[in-house]
């Protein structure tokens, strides 16, 4: 009978990341990636890590806060992640698990899967039953307006990207359509043009607006109103020739059937922290397989390219670089625009302690 492996030690660091280029949006600019990272140590002396994007500086040392505080739940349990998330999600029902909380405990749940990974000297994708496999990747573009969309897409498209996606949500749909149409001139009709609205219309103005961009061609148009708006989206995209594309501010596997119920979407864009962890994930990925609905990434672009390679509807990889910096080896994407999982033991995220200690706070 083989030793149990548990959990012996976990250390938190808070990191702010500068990025090189700000990424605008319709409700501000952001400057840097304020990042937790966790590192879960085995009784074996494996290391496991993960990070946590916080969004804002304000919020980063109080989730640093929050898994200090859980440690002595964790500490001494055995390395089985979907048990862990279990109990943790128990624990917390009253506070909820969503919020700081979720983002905290799935921080956890990632990292653990990562250790659990590498305790059987195995990549992730393998340890999850399925084969590393390329995915098709989009580069981001921020809320730069006419001539700086065209040319950040063109960036993209000179790179082998085969779609780019651009912020959008301007004074005018006239200038959206712009901007699209600036962007679709950089690159051309072989490469795929997704929009973000982040949730900045009502349903009213986002069906108005949509129906004048239907015949531009775009892929999908993303988070036009509040992203828990189920009923809102569900009018939009049942008015809209153009696809939908909603979830990534969707916490957990509830959010997610609340929101297949309602038709709130035709694709679903999955956040491995704010589901869940790979745990979430997995089971919101069962959940789209049974619908039939098309899965796309949002952010974590090394461990998202695993959890794709396990996604039966997979989709688009939306591949940024802002934590680049403190990834010993960044996910490597192809001059044909496909990213390609790691396929060493675990998710293949290694920290590049002289960057991470610079970026301590």
């Amino acid at each position: 009978m083989s030793k149990k492996i548990t959990i012996q030690s976990i250390n938190i660091r808070p990191v702010i990341v500068p990025m090189d280029i700000p990424h605008k949006t319709a409700s501000g600019v952001i400057q840097e990636s304020p990042l937790v990272l966790i590192d879960i140590t085995t009784s074996e002396g494996i290391i496991g890590h993960s990070i946590v994007f916080a969004y804002t500086p304000v919020a980063l040392k109080p989730i640093a806060q929050f898994l200090d505080n859980i440690k002595p739940l964790l500490i001494g349990q055995i390395l089985a992640p979907l048990d862990i998330q279990q109990s943790l999600n128990a624990k917390f029902r009253l506070l909820g698990t969503q919020g700081l909380v979720g983002m905290s405990l799935a921080g956890v749940d990632m990292a653990i899967w990562d250790a659990l990974a590498r305790s059987k000297e195995l990549s992730l994708v393998q340890l999850l039953g399925s084969q590393e496999k390329p995915m098709l990747a989009y580069g981001t573009v921020g809320y730069e307006g006419e001539k700086g969309s065209a040319e950040q897409a063109a960036f993209w498209a000179k790179k082998g990207f085969k779609g780019v996606k651009a912020k959008i949500g301007y004074p005018t749909v006239q200038e959206d359509i712009q901007v699209i149409r600036a962007m679709r001139s950089a690159v051309g009709d072989q490469v795929a043009i997704m929009v973000d609205y982040n949730q900045s219309l009502s349903p009213i103005e986002a069906i108005e607006r949509i129906q004048q961009m239907d015949d531009e061609g775009l892929t999908w148009i993303e988070e036009p109103t509040l992203s828990h708006d189920f009923i809102g989206h569900a009018q939009i995209a049942e008015q809209s020739k153009t696809m939908i594309q909603c979830g990534e501010n969707w916490w957990g596997i509830l959010d997610t059937q609340h929101a297949i119920d309602a038709n709130a979407s035709d694709f679903i864009m999955l956040d491995v922290m704010k589901i869940g962890g790979v745990t979430g994930w997995m089971k919101a990925a069962a959940m789209a397989e049974a619908n039939n609905i098309p899965i796309s990434s949002h952010l974590w672009s090394e461990l998202s390219a695993c959890l794709l390679s396990c996604t039966v509807t997979a989709h688009w990889l939306e591949y940024c670089d802002w934590w680049n910096p403190i990834v010993k080896t960044p996910l490597y994407i192809d001059d044909q625009g496909y990213a390609h999982p790691n396929t060493s033991v675990g998710s293949g995220i290694e920290w590049d302690e002289l960057i991470i200690g610079q970026s301590l706070i």
